[in-house]
């Protein structure tokens, strides 16, 4: 047991309590991109980057959230490798990780690992190394680590710069926006860690069964109506998909999330799929990239980090939600 604690505190930096379930940390570095530059980070062409992973389901939704309201132009971007081990996430890069897995190195810097971009202003930093970062190139210093909060940000505050003003925490949905969050937040984001963490039999079988729970009222919800909330997609449904999309090919196998695969829930299946075939996102999934991530990486859930090859999965197939408006 001391080995295992030893390797996830190491590998993963979390937090497992005296009953063997895993406590997430809160993110440190929560300051905000403004229109005007009120709160001393403006928001301009050029001057921001994000430092994501394409395994990390939090990082994802900045990925999916840069891609919609057009912001590939406006904040760049760099992809870490894949492995990681003691050291945390590593920028290594070469040809053949480019190919495989999209990494691009820390073209900013050329660092070889995440954590000095932490350490780089705040050398006596105690927190976690995560995905995503907010980078300020003009600054030099991190902006925020929170995805929730990042999100967010990208949503509003460089809308006068592209035009585009897609709303996806509107004004009149916030509070079942907000709802949906913390249902899905706490059953089945980290629903999924707490189970695949967990390092007693207790633990595991609580949060397991937690989980599955907010999927069966998911489904619910999901059987009655197209959408979580009104009748668009908003934030809470890619705070929710990018979890589901790696439901099956990983946390049912590696997190022990067994009970059910997604593709079980006729009515949470079919709408993963219709939220897959929004123009752009598909892009954004890098399927090599999540499962060697989660099968390399976690070498005490998983010791000879061998990857599977897992079942095909035709995600432009034609789903049923158009019916359910």
């Amino acid at each position: 047991m001391e080995n295992i604690m030893t390797t996830l505190k190491s590998s993963w930096n979390t937090s497992i309590n005296k009953g063997g379930e895993y406590k997430r940390k809160d993110s440190q570095f929560r300051d905000v991109i403004t229109a005007d530059g009120s709160s001393g980070f403006k928001a301009e062409v050029g001057r921001y980057h994000l430092y994501v992973s394409h395994a990390c389901p939090w990082a994802h939704r900045t990925l999916i959230f840069r891609k919609l309201k057009g912001l590939e132009d406006v904040i760049s971007m760099s992809v870490v490798h894949p492995d990681m081990h003691n050291k945390g996430w590593s920028l290594q890069h070469d040809d053949e990780s480019a190919k495989l897995y999209g990494t691009t190195g820390d073209d900013l810097y050329g660092s070889a690992f995440l954590s000095e971009r932490y350490f780089d202003k705040a050398p006596d930093y105690q927190g976690n190394i995560t995905v995503p970062v907010l980078w300020d190139k003009k600054e030099q210093v991190i902006v925020n680590n929170e995805s929730s909060e990042i999100i967010r940000m990208l949503n509003t505050a460089f809308n006068d710069i592209t035009g585009n003003v897609d709303d996806y925490y509107p004004e009149n949905l916030r509070s079942d926006i907000d709802a949906v969050n913390e249902l899905v937040y706490q059953g089945i984001n980290n629903g999924v860690y707490k189970t695949g963490f967990a390092t007693t039999q207790e633990s595991y079988e609580e949060n397991v069964n937690k989980l599955f729970l907010a999927l069966d009222e998911v489904e619910t919800i999901l059987a009655k109506k197209r959408y979580l909330t009104g009748n668009q997609i908003t934030e809470a449904h890619w705070r929710l998909w990018t979890t589901l999309i790696r439901f099956d090919s990983v946390y049912h196998t590696h997190f022990k999330c067994n009970i059910r695969l997604i593709e079980s829930y006729h009515n949470i299946y079919n709408y993963m799929l219709e939220l897959y075939q929004v123009p752009g996102i598909a892009s954004t999934v890098h399927s090599a990239h999540i499962k060697r991530h989660y099968y390399a990486s976690h070498l005490s859930l998983n010791p000879f980090g061998i990857v599977p090859l897992g079942h095909s999965q035709d995600w432009f197939a034609a789903h049923n939600r158009a019916a359910m408006a």
